[in-house]
Formats: C-alpha cells, structure tokens, sequence
C-alpha cells in the first residue's frame, strides 16, 4: 500500500481514538484505552490482559499489566457510552452500502473451567454445540448485506446466580440485575434499540429465539417485522384453516369468548405441513454468492396462523409466511421460519432476508477469533461487559476501515494480523519453552482458516509505532 494510504489509515485510526476517548471518562483512562485496542487488534494469539502489556510496553510489563487489569476490570467508566460512540462512528461507513435492513438478535457461548467466573453454569454452548460449563451473552446487531454491527450485548445470568447473594457480591453484579430469560433479555435490547432510534431493519432470529411466541407477540407490538426460526415441532394452522370460535351463548353466565379446538380440529407440525406440501409448491432460489459458488436450495411458502396456545386467545391470530427450506438430496426438510413480512413481498426476498442471519455468525467468528471475545480471564461483571465492549470498537474500526476499500480492489482469502509477542515471551507460571498440548486445559481449539473474499490489507503504521521496539514487520488491518 502507498505511504499515503498507510497515513490516511493511521489518521482515521487516531481520529476514532479520539472519538472514544470523549466518552471515556477521566483523562487518564485515554492511555489504556488506545493501549487495550492496540493490543486486541495487534496481538496474535490469545489475547489475555498480560500478552497484551507484553505487546504495548515490552519494557515494563508489569507496570502495564496492571494498568489493563484496573482499566478494563474496574474502570468506572459506561459501556453504554461507548458502544453508542462506536455506533455513531462506524454506522455511517456501514450505510455507505446500503441502508440498514435487519436487526439480529442472538447468544454466544465461552466454555469456561470452575464455577466462579460471572455466569458461568452448565448450560448450552454454541461453540461446543451441546450442554457444558460456559457463560452466556446475548446480542442485538443491525447488519445489511455487506456489513453488521454489535449494538447491545448482556451476560445471561442463571437464577442459580441472580439467587445467591454472596456469589453476586463477589462479582460485583448489580442490585438492579436481576433474572431475565434470553428472550427477555433479547426484548428488553429491541426496546432500547427502537427508543434510542436506530435505523430499523427486520428482527431476524434462530429457533432459540423464534419459538419463543410471547417474543414474537411483543415484537408485533413494538411495530418491528420478523422472520423467526422454527422448530419442526412447532404446530401452526395450514392454509384456510384456525381454531374455532367462542361456544355459542346458553344464556347463563358470561357469553364464551376464547378460541376452541376439538379432537378433529387440530394445528400441524410445521414439519407436517412442509411433508405434505404439493412438488409444485417447491421452487429453487439462489439467495447470494458464495465464496465458491452461488447459494441455492428448494424453499416453499404458505400462509398460516400460529397455533401456541391459541385456545387462551379471544381472537385468531394474523395470517403470517411460513417459509421451508428441504434442500435436494435431503429426506426431509432443515429449516423453518415463521414471518410478518408483507403478504405480497417477493418469494427471493423473504428467502433473502431469512437468510441474512448468517451476517450474526459472521460478527461472532470474527469478534472471538480477531479481536478476542472470549478471551478475558477475569471473574466480575464489570470486567466481562468492559473487555466486549473494547472488542466491539476495535472490530468497528476494522469494519469501517474495510468499508473504505473500494470493491474493486484485489481480495485475499482473510486479514493478516501479525503476531507482536516476542519469540522469548513466556506467562507466568509456563516453564517449558515448547509445552506439550492438553486438551484438558486447551479452550481454544483451532479453527480452520476462513475463505470468504475480503479486501487487501490496509497497513497501520500508527499501531505499529506501539510495537516497534520488538522489531517486527508491520501491522495491517482488514
């Protein structure tokens, strides 16, 4: 890259410095501020508090280490001041593509050893894919088709620990939090998001969220349209059909007014319903390129009524898509999504649309293995929300730098990120020079490399001027 494009990065680098440091607080948190995003987006490896001083001040780690530890893990400054800073810096780049169109509601998971880390409880992991001692975040990202961002993200805490009151002392758990489902948590960030104004999109979710029929109701509500995964056993009412009305009046007491069901009017599985679906009610869509080729499957699509507990409800429900998604060579269909989105909107944009939830996995992949996510090794509250809160602004800058690539330049498989540990560093309490692997005690499994096209490099001089001292070659971003 032209030294001239390297100063124009390293300027918008200092500039969105800046721009966090107005709502940081006291003037001393400025340095660990710069120094705590530096060393998340410089440092390879695993980006614990300790390899980050190593990599910010090589010449006084200890001193360093410290300052990381109080600014990130007791710094008295607002999350939510910071998270609307970078929202305001970084969504105009995201526009630039196009306007807003969803809003991703989600959870992620972080296996963890012991039980004292905030959270922390045997439950579902995601990055696992099944039941283990992990802490739970859910977020609320607002994504169009060439970028997302994280605008809301809350620890979930098990009643296991909004209960106890010793174990939120020792976190430093606040009076007010108390217990929440994920679902509540997820509204209660949809709430907020549609006070504070944001751009809105349509509330997009997996079946975790989805078959959750209160949420759905209050999203309704909130003015908002979904498309919300399914699972095959939720029941819904085919086309042309719902419950029954109110028993007719005897006369005597109050007039019936809830919906009925008897033993020959029932809903159907929704998977019940895709199986017994017409062959030419199945299309094949392509709903975007691929990193090798063209993303198609066979979908179809029927109006329906949700069933879930309808027979408490005085009326019957609005008529919404059931979308199906039974990929060839498959033996029953994968994928269900309940919609409010409008009756006549097009086949491929309902798909599209459904299909625009990957962009949440994308910001999760990228946050943990990039910038560090899951890597804080601290146990409070504050701590966990103040280290995602740091690796949502380094991964703005990285979005909003990729944003000012012109699409035509030349692409390469992922982002180089270069690793500033010296090669003689060790962390405390690690004697040997080439330990071997336990799997016991090894949380991060590798992943393999990612091949989606991104943009060339853009090297940063000014993060490279926080490292020089350990001679290396410089530091690029995406």
């Amino acid at each position: 890259m032209s030294g001239r494009g390297t100063k124009t990065s390293e300027k918008r680098f200092a500039t969105y410095l800046e721009g966090l440091a107005s709502v940081i607080g006291h003037a001393d948190r400025k340095a660990p501020l710069r120094d705590y995003c530096v060393g998340l987006m410089a440092c390879g490896g695993r980006k614990s508090v300790e390899s980050m001083a190593a990599v910010t001040a090589p010449e006084r780690t200890a001193a360093q280490h410290q300052s990381l530890l109080h600014f990130v893990g007791s710094g008295a400054w607002s999350d939510e001041k910071v998270l609307g800073k970078v929202r305001e810096m970084v969504l105009p780049a995201i526009e630039r593509q196009g306007p807003i169109e969803a809003w991703i509601i989600d959870d992620t998971g972080f296996p963890k050893q012991g039980r004292h880390s905030v959270g922390v409880a045997r439950q579902y992991c995601g990055q696992l894919g099944k039941q283990d001692n992990c802490q739970v975040a859910v977020s609320l990202s607002i994504a169009n088709h060439h970028a997302s961002l994280p605008v809301a993200y809350r620890l979930y805490l098990p009643k296991e620990w909004t209960e106890d009151c010793d174990r939120r002392r020792k976190v430093g758990i606040p009076a007010e939090v108390g217990f929440r489902t994920k679902p509540e948590i997820a509204l209660e960030q949809l709430r907020w998001a549609c006070a504070s104004g944001l751009p809105r999109g349509v509330v997009l979710m997996d079946a975790g969220y989805g078959n959750n029929s209160d949420l759905r109701t209050e999203i309704t509500a909130l003015g908002l349209t979904y498309v919300a995964g399914l699972l095959s056993s939720t029941t819904v009412w085919a086309p042309g059909t719902g419950p029954l009305p109110p028993k007719p009046w005897s006369g005597r007491g109050r007039p019936p007014k809830l919906m009925r069901r008897n033993r020959q009017h029932q809903p159907a599985a929704v998977k019940a319903l895709a199986i017994g679906l017409p062959a030419k009610a199945w299309r094949t869509i392509t709903w975007r390129q691929g990193t090798n080729e063209k993303l198609t499957s066979r979908f179809a699509r029927v109006r329906v009524r949700a069933a879930h507990r309808d027979y408490w409800q005085t009326t019957r429900r609005l008529e919404e898509w059931l979308l199906i998604e039974w990929p060839k060579g498959e033996d029953q269909p994968t994928k269900y999504w309940l919609s409010t989105l409008p009756e006549d909107v097009a086949f491929r944009t309902l798909v599209e649309t459904a299909k625009l939830r990957w962009r949440i996995e994308r910001d999760y992949q990228e946050l943990k293995q990039e910038v560090g996510l899951g890597h804080f090794e601290g146990r409070g509250w504050r701590g966990f929300h103040h280290h995602a809160t740091m690796c949502i602004a380094a991964y703005g800058f990285l979005i909003s730098e990729r944003e000012t690539i012109p699409p035509s330049g030349t692409r390469h498989a992922r982002p180089i990120l270069l690793d500033r540990i010296p090669a003689d560093y060790r962390p405390r309490g690690f004697a040997a020079a080439d330990p071997t692997s336990h799997s016991k005690f090894d949380r991060d499994d590798a992943t393999a490399p990612r091949t989606w096209a991104r943009p060339n490099a853009v090297e940063m001089s000014l993060l490279c001027d926080q490292v020089r001292p350990l001679d290396r070659s410089s530091f690029v971003t995406q």
